[in-house]
């Protein structure tokens, strides 16, 4: 996917190469410009079909796949597999649909899923800091936008004051750990 934008350690940063293609569920083939030698992301419905026929002859897929999940889609039925994927792409087909938001963070908190979290779809500037606390950990920009301008969504106000997958502890227990005064300390309170 171009405009990439990825976390390693905390530190964001534009993909230079991205081996995942998403696969058009109609044409059954990679998007358009991709490339023959990279691990496929699809759909839900197709992802578990080829799970299960992998299952029945008591085989590993060759390659990683990912899995593609629409709004609509329920996170809880990749229990039995969390663990043996590597990707996992929530779609968001609207700016103003934050369903993929709740995916995330039942992913993340809930079904204990480690891989990569990839926001795909209608992904903008503003929305980076909400998505990282949910859990992602990458970010397909939309492509009529600059990956290099949205980076820097990650770089402004990240404070958050309730817990979130990427900081679990509230602010202020992180303050009264750090020796800060909390709320009844302040003067004239």
């Amino acid at each position: 996917m171009k405009n990439l934008i990825t976390l390693h350690s905390g530190a964001a940063a534009v993909a230079v190469k991205d081996p995942w293609e998403l696969v058009d569920t109609q044409e059954g083939e990679a998007a358009p410009g991709a490339s023959g030698s990279a691990y496929r992301i699809l759909p839900l419905s197709d992802w578990r079909q080829l799970s299960e026929v992998a299952a029945k002859r008591s085989e590993a897929t060759a390659e990683p796949m990912g899995v593609l999940l629409h709004p609509d889609d329920d996170p809880a039925d990749l229990a039995p597999w969390i663990d043996r994927i590597a990707l996992i792409a929530l779609e968001f087909p609207s700016f103003r649909d934050g369903r993929a938001y709740t995916q995330a963070f039942v992913l993340r908190s809930r079904l204990g899923f480690r891989g990569e979290l990839r926001a795909i779809g209608d992904v903008l500037r503003d929305q980076l800091v909400a998505m990282r606390h949910c859990g992602f950990s990458s970010f397909a920009v939309r492509g009529d936008r600059s990956a290099e301008d949205a980076l820097k969504g990650l770089a402004g106000f990240d404070l958050i004051y309730a817990r979130s997958v990427a900081c679990p502890e509230p602010l202020f227990r992180r303050r009264l750990r750090a020796g800060e005064p909390g709320e009844s300390d302040q003067p004239g309170t």
